[in-house]
């Protein structure tokens, strides 16, 4: 007599929507979640590169190609806060953005985040020099590779920092993804919340012997 076919389990096949083992952009070696980034100056860019291609860019000299190595470092200057009126003269429309020094323009530009991404905005140069001179922190960040973010809420209120720029690719991402309405809505307010609580927990104070770190001179961690 036939005997029913006993059923076969089925073999389990990868997930089709898992993610894709990130690689370096340079040499195409799988990279860890957490690793370090050039700037692509040619294309204003950021290149995800492993461990070994990125130190081969914060050599003296390297700085001077296409590509810029992006530090880890998050600074603030609690004995130079920035006040009111500071604030009113930078005429910063939104309660959050950042700003970027070109090597190539040779000028700052400011951007805030918005459901678009990362959105010029107009800066007065002239206010900024200004209060440069009052504010080191404003002056500190390597061209290319950091940031000042600027940011006030009636919490905290006015609070600067130097930041990597690999970190308001970052943020703007956050809004991105999160972005509903008009205002942000909720969820791109407590992103926002929560990508300045880890600025604040990773910055240390600005060392005054050097405003401004070279970007041939990253500290290795």
């Amino acid at each position: 007599t036939a005997q029913p076919e006993t059923a076969q389990p089925e073999t389990a096949q990868p997930e089709t929507a898992q993610l894709e083992t990130e690689t370096c952009e340079l040499c195409a070696t799988a990279v860890p979640e957490a690793h370090g980034h050039l700037a692509d100056l040619d294309n204003a860019s950021l290149v995800c590169t492993c461990r070994a291609c990125y130190l081969l860019f914060t050599q003296k000299g390297a700085v001077r190609g296409r590509y810029h190595a992006v530090p880890d470092r998050y600074v603030t200057d609690p004995a130079h806060p920035l006040t009111a009126v500071d604030w009113d003269e930078l005429e910063i429309p939104v309660g959050l953005a950042f700003f970027l020094r070109s090597s190539r323009a040779g000028q700052v530009t400011g951007f805030y985040p918005s459901p678009a991404g990362a959105t010029e905005c107009r800066l007065d140069l002239a206010a900024w020099a200004r209060l440069g001179d009052a504010h080191p922190l404003l002056l500190a960040p390597a061209d290319d590779v950091e940031a000042v973010l600027i940011t006030r809420s009636p919490a905290e209120g006015i609070e600067s920092f130097v930041v990597p720029i690999d970190a308001c690719y970052e943020l703007a991402g956050r809004m991105r993804l999160h972005w509903r309405g008009f205002d942000g809505g909720s969820e791109a307010r407590q992103a926002i919340a929560g990508f300045l609580d880890q600025v604040r927990s990773r910055a240390v104070a600005l060392d005054r012997k050097s405003t401004r770190l070279n970007s041939s001179h990253i500290t290795i961690s």
